[in-house]
């Protein structure tokens, strides 16, 4: 069994030669993103002006690495940050042809799963340098997904004595270990030889710490954890700890946290799925009652309350299968009850139960790729599903790739909201699109207000989270210069959820305090006057020639923008793809190769109170 292709892999591309074979990688691997050169035009999904900076950044971020390059240029690039290679993520250099794929850094760490993986699909040549992988067919510090070693120390003395053609005892008390098997290895037979030679045991055990003994730990148990709503995390780790303990079982062979659909939203149960660092799954009532026949104690006040007869030995048993059983019964604390069952084969934490679902409201910023965020583009590719104004969505093109997409028309916001909640709440991992930032005339706030009126079934149940990004405003002033650097405020013209009665009087406000002012929704066709209207009130408090910005389509094709004075402000050709940004009386021209615009910071005499 060979690991898997490391997920969320950054493609380098160099140039447009080698775009077409990035295009298509991207589409192949999980998760992947394509950097690409800021100088060439391409379907990137993050752009770099210097190659050597990109590579070197996204090592230092632990991010695995494909260079669609020279190796001369990865190692050069990486060469002063090599430190650890227990924590160096994978870097492979890949020939412009396909050819050949090599891995120079991180091997067992991904690199030669990649390698292959890249290989297999272009028909090149894996070029595999490990001992470990060339002679014995395997790598003992690259077991399965989910498998945990248990003393990472004891990998090299084991392989070396493999290599060295000295024989090494395999003892398996659990099942899953045919991925050893697949070598041409000499084991020593039988196993009672471990106490001569060393050693690997693949077990559920906690076993203690020896020379000359590699444990693996594959992901069999089931933790089954029930307990009252509100229940402290405290607790229940506590009691997850003294069961394992007293049964003499590893955390480290716990392939999950399961429970009932009742508590999906339970924050001490996913806590101790944190903690454990494995999925927290959750079974409905009805599949819990499947299990009954196999409990040990049978609960009527369970029963009455959630409609099966035991939660934690029911969901234990639910997630280890026909062929698991229960190791450990029903232990009870005070607010929570926790039980063992053992799988017959390594579980796969995906295919059992449900996850929680998610809902990432999402600010993507005004549309171009270098200015999204770290964390909405991580949020992006985490995504089942990912709902938006259509216009949004193709702004995101191949990022979004082979996801579910729920497109929506303008003016629908609140109708992808719900649809957004609706996704989530049935488990699905979704985000809502926002251009900007989503907590900026965004719908982060339309999601907690439906949320705040009182939902729908499941609602309460979602994991939720906002992913911040550029707001229009922020991108017309660093486009400008810096004419934010002091106070300001935002205003959106838009009457269609505020009385124009409410809008005069915060622009008469903020007219007369002397913010500099970004406006939003500044003209539309029903609202043609408004923007004249604003101008009158700015022009009563502020000089006629103070400087205003406008911008449109910030960061996406088609993108100008203009200075102009204030009293031209009426005239302007202005839309609702356009941010007006109205200086305060201290904002400045500074003239050059262009204009730029700044606010002092109140540094200086002639800086603004």
């Amino acid at each position: 069994m060979r690991a898997p292709t490391p997920d969320g892999v950054a493609i380098i591309v160099l140039g447009p030669s080698a775009a077409e074979l990035g295009y298509r990688l991207r589409q192949a691997l999980p998760g992947a993103r394509l950097h690409g050169p800021a100088r060439h035009a391409g379907d990137w999904d993050e752009r770099y002006e210097q190659a050597s900076e990109c590579i070197a950044r996204l090592f230092a971020e632990r991010r695995p690495i494909l260079g669609i390059c020279a190796s001369g240029i990865l190692i050069r690039s990486v060469a002063p940050l090599l430190c650890d290679k227990r924590a160096e993520p994978p870097v492979v250099a890949l020939a412009e042809d396909g050819s050949a794929a090599v891995p120079l850094l991180g091997g067992h760490h991904g690199g030669n799963a990649l390698a292959r993986a890249v290989a297999a699909l272009l028909g090149g040549v894996a070029a595999i340098t490990t001992a470990g992988d060339l002679r014995l067919g395997l790598a003992l510090e690259e077991p399965p997904r989910g498998w945990r070693i248990a003393d990472p120390s004891q990998v090299k003395p084991v392989t070396a004595a493999l290599l060295g053609g000295r024989p090494v005892a395999l003892t398996e008390e659990v099942g899953g270990g045919e991925w050893l098997h697949a070598a041409a290895l000499r084991w020593a037979a039988p196993p009672q030889a471990a106490g001569s030679c060393p050693e690997i045991v693949v077990t559920d055990r906690a076993l203690a710490a020896a020379d000359g003994r590699l444990v693996f730990h594959p992901p069999v148990l089931a933790l089954g954890i029930g307990c009252e709503r509100g229940c402290p995390a405290e607790e229940i780790a506590e009691l997850a700890a003294q069961t394992l303990a007293d049964s003499g079982l590893s955390p480290a062979a716990v392939a999950a946290i399961v429970s009932i659909e009742l508590k999906l939203a339970e924050p001490g149960i996913h806590q101790m799925a944190r903690q454990l660092g494995v999925p927290a799954r959750f079974f409905s009532a009805a599949r819990l009652l499947d299990e009954t026949p196999r409990l040990t104690t049978r609960s009527e006040a369970v029963f009455r309350a959630t409609g099966c007869w035991g939660v934690a030995e029911g969901a234990a048993l639910a997630a280890a299968g026909p062929g698991g059983a229960l190791v450990v019964g029903k232990r009870v604390s005070r607010r929570a009850t926790c039980a063992v069952a053992r799988a017959a084969r390594p579980i796969e934490p995906e295919a059992i139960g449900r996850g929680r679902g998610s809902l990432a409201v999402i600010g993507i910023g005004p549309g171009a790729a270098e200015w999204r965020t770290p964390e909405a583009s991580a949020a992006l590719a985490q995504a089942s599903d990912v709902v938006g104004y259509r216009l949004y969505l193709d702004l995101l093109g191949s990022v979004i790739a082979g996801k579910a997409r729920h497109d929506g028309a303008l003016g629908a916001e609140e109708a992808r909201v719900r649809q957004a909640l609706d996704l989530a709440a049935t488990g699905r991992q979704v985000a809502l699109v926002s251009s900007g930032d989503a907590g900026i005339y965004g719908l982060a706030a339309l999601v907690f207000e439906m949320l705040d009126r009182g939902g729908a079934p499941g609602w309460d149940a979602i994991e939720l989270r906002v992913c911040p990004g550029v707001s229009a405003m922020q991108a017309a002033a660093a486009r400008a210069g810096a004419p934010l650097g002091h106070d300001f405020c935002a205003i959106s013209l838009s009457d269609l959820m505020t009385p124009w009665e409410a809008i005069r009087g915060r622009l008469e406000a903020a007219a007369a305090a002397d913010f500099v002012l970004a406006l939003y929704n500044p003209r539309s066709a029903r609202r043609a006057a408004r923007l004249s209207e604003a101008a009158a009130i700015l022009l009563r408090h502020r000089p006629p020639q103070t400087p205003v910005l406008i911008a449109r389509n910030l960061g996406r094709d088609g993108e100008r923008s203009q200075i102009i004075e204030l009293r031209q402000l009426a005239a302007a050709p202005v839309d609702m793809l356009t941010l007006v940004l109205v200086g305060s009386r201290g904002t400045r021209r500074v003239a050059g190769e262009r204009t730029w615009l700044y606010t002092p910071r109140g540094y200086f005499p002639s800086a603004p109170g």
